[in-house]
């Protein structure tokens, strides 16, 4: 189905980089990697999460621009080989921990690329989720632009009417006079309003962002982990593939999502949930009408905490931009050439080559040669 999803999109040439080789973190790397995570999870008061394809492959819905991704084989004329329905993907175990880190208050809030509606399935409430490019498990009003979700993923990419009428008033709103759309956008979109709001709000007032299976190359959702960085928080990236923001993060972990998340679980002491139908939306939208709208009172109340915060501290610079594009990686940023250094961890603003400042883990010391990782 994410063939058919890719085929619904409109010529666009800049995909950007496909198929750059994945890349492995030693056991010994890789554990002292997730302890570090484990670390920062606990420390921080306010962390974001930022979703890709990456996080849904074992799903067995195809990334795009992986060495077997959906862009990336059809570049070679090729399919890929798995290639399950949305109808039918269920949350993986990265969906599943994401939802328990935001129950237990480990997670704020979590700004997702994907448009597999997994996140909805696992029963994540919508106050802690901004989709960036749409939902295949979800309709839009033209005019009042309420949300409602779908028993069954769009046939429909690009935002096109279905010509049913809007359900506002079947859920305590008034008659509407609008017509349902699909949710997914275009290349030529721009992004949602409020989900690109309260992405770049949360990110921005968040002292920890986490990149989960994402190469970043999209903008502005992929430069939007960039906002924590600029206010003085801590950026984690975790892929199998290098990304064009490696080295402005503070810890880069090269191993699959799933087992980064389920080792950081295991050290926090926090059990996995599993899938439970009677909690997926998609599940209850056969029986009842369930509004999936951002809520405005959300939104005015992340606002003023917001500007708090950030108003009259000066950034860097900004890359925020209101259309969804592909951004290029140069061979230097793809990382694919050597495993240099920006790939180790940077906390605590010391270089590689000293000595990683002592810090507990629970029980466990952390004291280590970071160039002997």
């Amino acid at each position: 189905m994410s063939c058919n999803y890719a085929e619904g999109l409109s010529p666009y040439e800049h995909k950007g980089i496909l198929g750059i080789p994945e890349k492995f973190e030693t056991l010994q790397k890789f554990n002292m990697k997730c302890k570090i995570l484990a670390q920062l999870i606990m420390e921080s008061k306010h962390v974001v999460i930022h979703t890709g394809a990456g996080i849904s492959t074992s799903a067995g819905i195809p990334d795009f621009r992986g060495p077997n991704g959906v862009w990336t084989l059809e570049k070679k004329g090729k399919k890929p080989t798995i290639n399950v329905e949305f109808a039918d993907a269920k949350p993986t175990k990265t969906h599943m921990i994401l939802k328990k880190l935001v129950e237990a208050n480990k997670v704020h809030y979590i700004v997702s690329q994907n448009i597999d509606g997994l996140h909805l399935k696992s029963g994540l409430p919508r106050k802690f989720l901004a989709e960036l490019h749409g939902n295949m498990f979800v309709d839009e009003c033209n005019v009042c632009k309420r949300q409602f979700v779908r028993n069954r993923p769009v046939e429909t990419v690009g935002k096109k009417c279905s010509g049913i009428p809007c359900a506002s008033e079947h859920i305590g709103g008034r008659p509407c006079r609008g017509r349902l759309y699909d949710g997914v956008l275009d290349w030529e979109h721009s992004l949602p309003e409020n989900d690109l709001l309260m992405a770049e709000w949360h990110s921005s007032i968040a002292d920890l962002s986490i990149c989960l299976g994402t190469t970043l190359q999209i903008v502005p959702s992929g430069n939007l982990p960039l906002e924590t960085a600029k206010y003085g928080g801590k950026l984690v990236i975790c892929n199998l593939q290098p990304t064009k923001h490696d080295n402005k993060a503070d810890l880069v972990i090269n191993y699959y999502v799933d087992d980064i998340l389920q080792k950081v679980m295991d050290i926090l002491c926090y059990d996995i949930p599993n899938y439970n139908e009677e909690e997926d939306p998609t599940k209850l939208a056969d029986t009842s009408m369930i509004d999936w709208t951002i809520s405005r009172k959300n939104v005015i109340a992340l606002e003023k905490i917001f500007k708090l915060k950030c108003k009259g501290v000066k950034k860097k610079r900004s890359l925020i931009k209101t259309k969804r594009n592909s951004s290029e990686l140069s061979s230097s940023e793809t990382g694919s050439v050597k495993d240099d250094k920006t790939k180790i961890p940077k906390i605590c603003g010391i270089t590689s080559e000293q000595k990683f400042c002592d810090k507990d883990v629970g029980d466990i010391v952390v004291k280590k040669e970071i160039q002997g990782l």
